[in-house]
C-alpha cells in the first residue's frame, strides 16, 4: 500500500498533463487527534515505525506526534486532550475530476470503444462472450471485470456454485458543504469520521459504513449524525451550507483484500474488484497486476489478492472445509 501511495501522485499527475484536467490531487496530510492519554504512546511508536517503513525510493515521510495541532482549531482542541498525529503521506483526490479525467484520457485513445450506459447482463465464458442488458452479444479474447458491486454476481454465474457470495456492498453516505478553505489544509480523520477540505470551497465529510440497509442510494439520520460529529471536530464548519448529500455501494470481497485476476476455471474472465476501502491508494497497482497477467505473467500480488483464493473461501464450508462444487 505504501509503493501505492507513493507512486499515485505521478500516475495522477501523468493523466493531468495527458487531459489537461485537473484531478484535484495533493498530497494535504492527516491530522489525528489524540482524545485520550492512552493513545499517545501508541502514535508515538508509529512514529518511530514510519520512520523506518516510509523512507524508500528516495522519499521519507513523517507521522509526528505533536501537543497541539500547528492549525487552530482544525481539529478542535477539545479532542486533542494527548495531542495530534501529523501524517504527511496522506493525499486527497476528486473522485469526480479523477474519473472525468479518466473518461477523457479514454476517449482520446484510439484503441478504446466506449459503450456508455451498456450494462453487462451476464458472461459466457465458455464462448468468451458478453450479453448486454439491450440483447446485444460483444465477444471477448480476455475480459477484466471491474463492476463494482455488480462484479459479484457476474463472476459467481460463470463457476460452480458457492456457499457464499464472492462479496457484497457496503453501503456509505456522505456529504458535500460549501466552505472556502486553504487547499492545502490536511484533512482530519477520528474513529472513521474523514473531514477533507477541497479546491472549489468545497469540504467532503464521510462515510458510513452500513453491512445492513434497506436502500442503498438514500441517506438518513446516520448522515446527519456524521455532519454533527464533524462540526463538533471541525468548529469552523458550524453553518456551512450543504451541497449535496449522497449514498453508494463499495465491493467489499468475500476476504479481506481486494479480488484480482484470472478465474480458477476460466482463465481468461479476470476480475478486479472488492477494494473496498483501501482502492483510492492501490487500484493502479492492482490493474498494472490485472493486466500483467493477462499477458501470461505471474500474478504480482499477495496470495491473498487472488480471484481462485476469494472463489476458495467462498466455497467453504462453515467449518472451513473446502470444496469444488455443491451436489
Amino acid at each position: 500500500q505504501f509503493e501505492g501511495l507513493l507512486s499515485l501522485e505521478a500516475e495522477i499527475a501523468l493523466l493531468e498533463d495527458e487531459t489537461g484536467l485537473s484531478a484535484g490531487y495533493q498530497r494535504c496530510g492527516r491530522l489525528i487527534p489524540l482524545p485520550k492519554p492512552h493513545l499517545r504512546p501508541i502514535a508515538e511508536r508509529h512514529s518511530g515505525e514510519a520512520a523506518t517503513n516510509w523512507n524508500q525510493e528516495g522519499r521519507a515521510f513523517d507521522w509526528t506526534v505533536l501537543d497541539e495541532s500547528p492549525f487552530a482549531d482544525w481539529p478542535s482542541r477539545s479532542f486533542s486532550e494527548a495531542g495530534v498525529v501529523f501524517d504527511r503521506l496522506a493525499g486527497r483526490v476528486s473522485p469526480r475530476a479523477l474519473t472525468t479525467a479518466f473518461r477523457s484520457r479514454l476517449e482520446r485513445s484510439g484503441r478504446v470503444r466506449l459503450l456508455v450506459g451498456s450494462a453487462v447482463q451476464s458472461i459466457n465464458a465458455g464462448a468468451s462472450q458478453v450479453k448486454l442488458a439491450n440483447g446485444t452479444i460483444v465477444g471477448y479474447g480476455d475480459l477484466l471485470v471491474s463492476a463494482g458491486v455488480g462484479s459479484f454476481p457476474l463472476l459467481e454465474a460463470i463457476g460452480p456454485a458457492l456457499r457464499k457470495p464472492l462479496g457484497r456492498g457496503v453501503k456509505g453516505q456522505s456529504v458535500l458543504l460549501k466552505l472556502d478553505l486553504p487547499a492545502d489544509l490536511p484533512l482530519l480523520y477520528l474513529d472513521g469520521l474523514y473531514v477533507v477540505p477541497h479546491e472549489g470551497g468545497l469540504v467532503a465529510i464521510g462515510s458510513t459504513s452500513e453491512n445492513t440497509f434497506e436502500d442503498p442510494f438514500s441517506t438518513d439520520a446516520q448522515l446527519d449524525a456524521l455532519i454533527s460529529g464533524a462540526r463538533e471536530l471541525a468548529p469552523v464548519l458550524q453553518g456551512a451550507e450543504v451541497v449535496e448529500r449522497w449514498a453508494g455501494l463499495r465491493p467489499k470481497a468475500v476476504d479481506r483484500d481486494p479480488m484480482v485476476g484470472p478465474h480458477p476455471d476460466h482463465p481468461h474472465v479476470h476480475a478486479l474488484t472488492g477494494g473496498f476501502k483501501v482502492s483510492f491508494g492501490i487500484a493502479h497497482r492492482l490493474a498494472e497486476a490485472a493486466l500483467d497477467s493477462i499477458g501470461g505473467e505471474a500474478l504480482s500480488l499477495p496470495h491473498g489478492f487472488a480471484f481462485a483464493h476469494h472463489v476458495s473461501v467462498a466455497a467453504r464450508r462453515t467449518g472451513g472445509e473446502e470444496f469444488t462444487e455443491i451436489p
